[in-house]
């Protein structure tokens, strides 16, 4: 059983170094989670502000994630065009964007603020 356990998480790391590796979306939410983080350390944001924004990251690569397993189901289906592998292609690709867009707009509500102040400007 605990041979199992390992294997399991063993799989599971592999799927985000694979994520992160190959997918140029995922550099680029890995990459702005790094930048979030730092940032966000800058302004000393509050339990309930990491909170928010972590959850709100962890969407965000988790869909990405989902696009990008979802795509490579697709693959494995077909390589020729059709108008349903496109349709998953682009809902699971859509499902990312709203999840951005959403972290974007609580980004800034949860940090314009503070930079703000910090930086004397309000």
């Amino acid at each position: 059983m605990h041979k199992k356990l390992i294997k399991s998480f063993y799989f599971a790391v592999s799927g985000i170094a694979y994520a992160v590796r190959t997918q140029r979306n995922m550099k680029i939410h890995t990459l702005a989670l790094m930048l979030v983080l730092i940032i966000g350390s800058w302004l000393e944001l509050s339990g309930l502000e990491w909170s928010i924004v972590l959850i709100m990251a962890g969407i965000v690569i988790i869909c990405e994630m989902l696009n990008t397993a979802m795509e490579a189901l697709v693959d494995l289906e077909t390589q020729d065009y059709h108008p349903l592998a496109k349709t998953a292609k682009d809902v699971a690709a859509g499902a990312v964007l709203i999840a951005s867009a959403l972290s974007i707009i609580i980004g800034l509500l949860i940090f314009g603020p503070k930079v703000l102040i910090k930086l004397n400007i309000f």
